[in-house]
Formats: C-alpha cells, structure tokens, sequence
C-alpha cells in the first residue's frame, strides 16, 4: 500500500509539473492577424490641416499583417476639401503597404500609401503616392514622408516631403496616453503652403476594442482656407472614438 501511495505522488508530481511548464509556454504566433475599425471625429484634421472644414467626419479601415513583418491595408474618410476647391470627391480612401521589423530596442517601418480621391475632378489630380520610412526608439518616432506625385492638387510639387516627431507616454492614471506630436510639410515649389503643425493629445482605451482621444493641435499657416475664409489650419480641439474589432 504505502508503495502504491508514493508511486501515486510522483505521477501527480509529474503530471502537474508537466501542466505548469506546458502553461509557461507561450502559444506560438499566428502567421497572419487582420482587424477592423470605424470611427468618428469632431474634424479630421490631417498634419494639422482640416480636410473636413472644421466639421466632423466619419471614418473605418482595415489591416492585415504577417508575422514575417510585411502588412497591408486600407482606410478612408469623409472629407470636404476637395469639394471646396471645386471637385466632386467627398471621400478620401487611402492604400498602404509596408514592412516592420526590430533591431533590439530600435523599430523600423518603411512602406508607401496612396492617397485616392473618386472623382476628385480637380485641374491637377490631387491623388498622391508617398513612400516612408519611420524608427521607433522607446515611446518615439520619427518619420519621414516622400511624395512621387504632386502633393493633393499642388502643381509641379512631386518630391514634396513631411518630416514629423512623435511620443506616446503612459500617464500611469487611468489608462491615459499622453500623445506630443510636432511636424513640418514641405512643398515643393510653393513655400507658401509650407508649415509646421504640431499637437498635444489624450488617448483612453476602455477595452473590448474601444477607444477615445482629445486633441488639441495647431499650425502656423493661414494660406489654407474655407469657402467661408475660415483658417483650416487654425487652432482647434478634436475629439475622436473608434472601435476595432
């Protein structure tokens, strides 16, 4: 009896240990993840330039990546300006694909994005392709944008570029993100039109794919404006909730 007792224990013994060390492995990665969104913004503003006049907007995407680091995806918005400039697009849809991988701490992102506007009907088409590269070291990021086509609608502005500096810190108070944001659009052949916009924004994640953010963001520019003359680039706080699932 006793023998059976502590043959018994150490099957037990082994058993359980057997279901901690299967529990210590992590799962292995899926080769592929995809997820959708849709949202709503007060105004969307794009590089600090309202492209919904100073309205809100409506807004959803979708992604798709592999586990090798390339994705793809796709995402589009109301918008206004187009109209207000004379064309018939009241929809922006944009196309992008890329690769990300990680040298240690450091991050890399380089890929290009199609901006498409249906219909626009402008004089010079204002659908744009860039392509960019991005390094993520800690809660930064650095990106530089590059466009092979004239820059929406700017005549002889191919070679146009953003450059821009990001941060997202843990406020350690409620789940809130702290979102610091400053950049500079460069375009080429029209130093008008040139700017520096920069933000400051809250990000709240309520969980089941919900989130919301509060920004408040700036240029320095006033060359942009509504039919109204109302400055697109003026100061302004915006205020956003989407849902990814």
């Amino acid at each position: 009896m006793q023998r059976k007792l502590v043959a018994l224990a150490a099957i037990a013994l082994l058993s359980s240990g057997g279901v901690m060390a299967q529990a210590r492995t992590s799962a292995p990665e899926p080769e592929y993840t995809y997820s959708f969104n849709v949202g709503a913004v007060t105004d969307y503003r794009y590089r600090g330039i309202s492209q919904s006049r100073l309205r809100p907007a409506i807004q959803g995407g979708a992604d798709f990546s592999h586990k090798s680091g390339f994705y793809i995806g796709t995402w589009a918005s109301s918008i206004r300006w187009i109209e207000d400039a004379g064309g018939d697009a009241s929809v922006e849809v944009d196309v992008y694909g890329g690769y990300k991988t990680t040298f240690g701490d450091f991050g890399m992102d380089v890929g290009v994005l199609r901006y498409l506007y249906p219909n626009s009907s402008l004089p010079v088409n204002p659908n744009t392709t860039e392509v960019y590269i991005a390094g993520t070291w800690g809660p930064a990021t650095l990106k530089y944008s590059h466009s092979t086509t004239n820059l929406f609608g700017f005549a002889d502005s191919k070679n146009s570029g953003y450059l821009d500096l990001s941060a997202t810190f843990d406020t350690g108070f409620w789940g809130l993100t702290v979102t610091p944001h400053v950049g500079h659009q460069r375009v080429r052949n029209n130093s008008a039109a040139s700017y520096t916009d920069w933000s400051i924004g809250l990000g709240k994640d309520f969980g089941n794919g919900l989130t919301a953010s509060l920004a408040y963001v700036d240029t320095d520019t006033d060359v942009y404006l509504a039919p109204s003359g109302r400055n697109l680039g003026r100061s302004g706080v915006v205020l956003g909730v989407k849902y990814g699932f």
